[in-house]
């Protein structure tokens, strides 16, 4: 995309395209909220009440919107670092799932616990790694843990989503790869291929939360 550093955004449609995030975020808290006072749906469902994922979109929204619109390598960090927290909270969640044997308690706080502690121990790989191998990575470890779990109950959940989750992820990567590469792209375009990344990402990452919060009813 063709920089503005005279404007106030200088990417103005990258940065507007971060609101997908921001309405997931708060789309996930609202469901947090409403599980927190209806408390009876926590014994069937760890994932209810759990708010950090809805935190982890909001902080992406604001990063990743700060980072386009000033192009600065502060921006870019907090960007990276946001992208990160959603990855490895997702994939904190689904090795938490899977993981269901194990004595643990199943309340929101102690899943947040077990969250927070998994990026905390990737974060020093994340800050040695380039992101372009990282990133495919975790998805890969998301979408096989998320497979993982269907195969464990597939009473319970839905092959479906995964399926969607995967594909919009695959979508995004392979438009996100030929915008890099300026294939088919026109930098004076009102849309841009990072864009549609960022609403792609959003929906796929929505998409993994949904198959772990919205059991398939029985």
């Amino acid at each position: 995309m063709f920089n503005h550093p005279q404007r106030f955004f200088h990417q103005s449609i990258n940065t507007y395209s971060n609101l997908a995030y921001f309405f997931f975020g708060i789309l996930i808290l609202l469901i947090a909220r409403h599980d927190h006072r209806h408390r009876t749906n926590r014994p069937t469902n760890r994932l209810a009440g759990f708010p950090l994922m809805g935190v982890c979109f909001v902080y992406l929204s604001i990063g990743s919107a700060f980072f386009h619109a000033s192009l600065t390598y502060a921006g870019e960090r907090i960007n990276m670092n946001a992208t990160y927290s959603i990855l490895l909270t997702l994939v904190d969640i689904t090795l938490y799932y899977i993981g269901h044997r194990i004595r643990l308690s199943g309340s929101p706080r102690a899943m947040g616990n077990f969250a927070v502690s998994g990026d905390w121990l990737v974060l020093p790989i994340a800050l040695r790694v380039p992101s372009s191998r990282l990133v495919p990575a975790l998805i890969l470890l998301l979408n096989a843990g998320m497979v993982i779990h269907y195969v464990q109950f597939r009473r319970q959940r839905s092959i479906s989503i995964v399926l969607l989750s995967l594909v919009l992820v695959v979508l995004a990567i392979c438009i996100r790869t030929l915008d890099v590469q300026k294939v088919g792209c026109d930098p004076y375009f009102f849309f841009q291929g990072h864009a549609l990344w960022h609403l792609l990402t959003a929906l796929s990452s929505f998409c993994s939360y949904c198959f772990f919060r919205f059991p398939k009813a029985e």
